[in-house]
């Protein structure tokens, strides 16, 4: 998919503040510092949109970015950070309630992974509940460049039995730095959205 433009639309801690254009809504969860933000990034070959930082905990918002004016991509806080205050989390938790389950326009939530360390209770939790309320997920395992090719097949065939994920289930490989993984991923966000590779 050839990105003509990507504007940061509004930081919502509310679902009534969500856009109301009707536009299709991909969006992105995971842990804190898991790469959500270089990720996004990557995939629109901009270097500071998505706001990145070395302190977890940072997104506190749910953040919309219109891409070629056509969809949302949008950015979930990062979760399972110890040092964020208990009344923040809960009002984290209440906003990702919220949109996941009341957003009539959400097409897919990727849900990332660092390929290091494998999935935490949170993301089990995150998971279960997107199966719950069948809400189409797609795993990414980010940071891969950081494993050998040894321990990369490790880690995956972990992560794959941890989740027990069938054969045919999808766990994508992704690295911010060498961008392993950026048109396989573009390729499953436009077969979702029906978008032509132009």
């Amino acid at each position: 998919m050839k990105i003509i433009s990507v504007e940061f639309k509004k930081s919502v801690l509310n679902i009534q503040d969500i856009p109301r254009d009707r536009k299709p809504e991909i969006a992105f969860a995971g842990k804190s510092n898991v790469g959500k933000s270089s990720l996004l990034n990557t995939l629109w070959g901009r270097k500071n949109l998505a706001k990145t930082s070395n302190t977890p905990g940072k997104t506190k918002t749910i953040n919309f970015f219109e891409v070629n004016g056509k969809f949302y991509m949008v950015d979930l806080p990062g979760y399972g950070y110890a040092e964020v205050p208990l009344k923040i989390k809960e009002q984290w938790n209440k906003v990702m309630f919220d949109y996941l389950t009341q957003s009539e326009n959400l097409k897919l939530v990727v849900v990332l992974i660092d390929s290091r360390h494998g999935p935490g209770d949170k993301d089990h939790h995150l998971l279960d509940f997107l199966e719950e309320h069948e809400i189409p997920t797609l795993l990414v395992a980010t940071k891969i460049d950081k494993l050998g090719n040894a321990q990369r097949k490790i880690q995956l065939d972990k992560i794959r039995k941890e989740l027990r994920l069938d054969e045919d289930a999808i766990l994508l490989p992704f690295s911010s730095q060498t961008k392993e993984g950026v048109a396989p991923l573009w390729k499953i966000i436009g077969e979702i959205l029906n978008i032509s590779k132009s």
